[in-house]
């Protein structure tokens, strides 16, 4: 049959970490720091499963239809989870999704038109990438370095373009683990005062902190108008990714709209989960649990990057993270990282080429690496394998 699909199916493509499990699939025994999962064995298994218990303890209710914008409770437990940072948020500009990957999604539904801009970082999170395509828009990278964007370019690109939104991971950013300065946050802030345009802050790796004595202040609290920040984010890394629950919050005229858009595309987010959730932070100290996760994933990184430190440092190079779940790693100019990447499968490891979450302009000689998943004794074994080689690489 001649299926007559919407135009916009045409910008759908298979995504650079399918196509990478793929060949990961092929190899044998193969460690894999490419994918974005936390480590299992850190998860609170107990204490979610007397949440859920708890759950069907309230009675048959519990399993009935739930709220659109999301259980009550919930959203106020979320309510003061943000407050420790400096976000004031009332339950009733929350609106609750499954995973923070919905609130992008929606927020792309309610604000983009076909050929509409949006500026990001460049490289940035690859399936934001591929929710902004969906809907047909034009996606500009504004340059920048590891403190954020340069505003100077930013400034340029929003007298040009006018985008809708200007979409950021100031915190541990995805995939290349950064964390930006203080006063590019503000200088972010006052452009998009200045021009008008929405912020629309991703921030899924915030809690996962190897430095607690810094503080990032997300660009939410920063607007004190309370007018151009949309802020999301998840319990996917802090509490377990299976759960699918996150949130958005922001201007209460959007959210009362991404509410009512949330209805049409799936009526409510898993209620029984929301539930399960609330329990979770009443009666479990997910503070603590997150301490121990920053604690123990900083142990992780550290062992990833004691090997890249075997390695010649005028061919390799990585700016140290603070925090996420993310190593990114420079290569010699020579090296095309998609090429390497079967060259690692066959010794037993893979890695995610960078190049896949540029905007423009790929450096295809960058590797995203995950140190979570892995424990520090399989992280160990895979990099020997990588080192080896990255070694043989650099002798060629």
């Amino acid at each position: 049959m001649d299926y007559r699909f919407a135009d916009r199916v045409k910008q759908f493509k298979t995504s650079a970490i399918s196509e990478t499990t793929e060949i990961i699939r092929r190899g044998k025994n193969v460690i894999s720091f490419a994918g974005g999962f936390p480590n299992n064995q850190y998860f609170p298994d107990e204490a979610l499963q007397r949440a859920f218990e708890q759950v069907f303890a309230s009675g048959s209710g519990a399993l009935q239809y739930g709220m659109i914008q999301g259980y009550l409770p919930l959203r106020e437990a979320i309510g003061v989870k943000m407050s420790k940072n400096e976000i004031a948020s009332k339950p009733e500009d929350i609106l609750v999704t499954t995973g923070s990957q919905q609130a992008i999604d929606l927020v792309s539904r309610i604000m983009l038109s076909a050929g509409d801009v949006v500026l990001t970082e460049n490289p940035t999170f690859l399936a934001a990438l591929q929710a902004f395509s969906s809907y047909e828009a034009k996606v500009v990278p504004v340059e920048g370095d590891q403190d954020g964007m340069f505003p100077e370019d930013l400034e340029e690109k929003l007298q040009r373009y006018k985008p809708k939104f200007i979409y950021v991971v100031p915190t541990f950013s995805n995939p290349d683990g950064k964390v930006w300065s203080e006063a590019r946050r503000q200088a972010l802030l006052e452009l998009a005062y200045r021009y008008d345009t929405l912020i629309l802050e991703d921030d899924p790796y915030g809690d996962i902190q190897f430095r607690p004595e810094e503080r990032y202040t997300p660009l939410i609290a920063l607007d004190r108008q309370r007018t151009h920040v949309l802020y999301t984010s998840t319990f996917s890394k802090s509490v377990v990714p299976a759960i699918r629950t996150g949130w958005i919050t922001g201007p209460g005229q959007i959210i009362r709209l991404l509410t009512q858009i949330k209805e049409a595309a799936d009526l409510m987010s898993s209620s029984i989960d929301q539930q399960a959730l609330y329990y979770l932070l009443r009666d479990f100290d997910l503070d603590a649990h997150v301490r121990m996760l920053g604690t123990r994933y900083r142990e992780h990184m550290q062992t990833m990057q004691s090997y890249l430190k075997q390695l010649d440092p005028a061919t390799v190079s990585w700016i140290e993270p603070k925090g996420g779940m993310f190593l990114w790693v420079k290569l010699g100019e020579q090296v095309d990282a998609t090429a390497l990447l079967a060259k690692a499968v066959e010794q037993g490891v893979a890695f995610i080429p960078g190049a896949p979450f540029y905007v423009e302009n790929p450096q295809r000689n960058t590797i995203r690496m995950n140190f979570t998943q892995m424990s520090p004794q399989e992280i160990a074994t895979g990099m020997e394998r990588l080192v080896k080689v990255l070694g043989q690489e650099q002798r060629e």
